[in-house]
This record gives C-alpha cells, structure tokens and sequence, in this order.
C-alpha cells in the first residue's frame, strides 16, 4: 500500500470517483434510434461479448460483475433480439458459450463510435493543454481500473 503522502486527500478522491461516475453514465447511454430494452447493463454485455466472444457465461459473469440470474435473463433478451447467440459447450453441458452475430456486431461498433465520436466533441471544447493532460493522464487512469478491478479499494 503506498504511504499516505502520495494518496489523494479525502475531497480529491471524491471529485475523481464522482467525475468517472458521470462520465461513465452519459457514455453508457442507449444509442440513439436503439430500443428502450436495451438498457445499460444490455449495452456492456453486448460491447463485452462483442470485444471478448466467444465467452462462456461464467466468465462474462465474473467479468461484468454481474449475478448470473441476471445475467441469463439480459443474454436471454440479447439471443431474442438476435444480437447474440448462446451455444452449449460441448465440452461441459453444464456450461455456455455466447458470440456477438453479425447484427450484434455491427450494433457494438457503432456504439463504440458514437461514444468515440461524443468524447471527442467534447474535447474539442478544451483547451489544448487540457486535453494534453487528459491525454497524459490516460495511463494512469488504466492502471486505477486495473487495481480496482483487482480488488485493490
């Protein structure tokens, strides 16, 4: 554990945990012309299945931090919207398998655009040196999901 000299004081740590938060929900929104059904859980399901597929359930279970009940019921509504499909493995019957379809595909990398696309256009809107020092600050916050992710709070 770092000393806490290099730690954030309680009210910057703060700042960033809520700044990450809103940035996370206005990026997570449902595209636009997309149905209401596909609900921000949905939306990282289908964009982590897409990036990572073909994946067992479990493991998108892990990953999403998701409970599986949930995670049956939302891949249900991916597999009838014809986004995804589910397979069994052959290997563990107990076990599945689900891969992004062409249609799912395609949804996932406009999603990924328009994110893209809103971040820069806000961007735009800084100053060069702020966004030199968001761009320089891309590492670090990679390496903060990584440790949160591990379980390093």
């Amino acid at each position: 554990m770092p000393s806490s000299a290099t730690l954030l004081d309680t009210d910057s740590a703060t700042r960033l945990r809520v700044v990450i938060g809103r940035l996370s929900r206005q990026l997570r929104s449902t595209p636009s012309g997309l149905d209401a059904a596909l609900t921000p859980t949905r939306i990282s399901l289908m964009l982590s299945i897409d990036h990572n597929g073909p994946v067992r359930l479990s493991e998108l279970a892990d990953s999403e931090g998701i409970n599986p009940t949930m995670l049956s019921r939302s891949v249900t509504q991916l597999v009838d919207a014809g986004l995804v499909t589910r397979t069994s493995d052959s290997a563990d019957r107990r076990a599945a398998w689900v891969t992004a379809t062409d249609a799912g595909h395609t949804l996932a990398e406009r999603m990924r655009q328009e994110r893209t696309d809103a971040v820069n256009a806000a961007l735009s809107g800084l100053s060069a040196s702020d966004r030199r020092m968001l761009e320089d600050a891309i590492g670090s916050l990679e390496a903060l999901a990584a440790a949160l992710k591990d379980g390093h709070r």
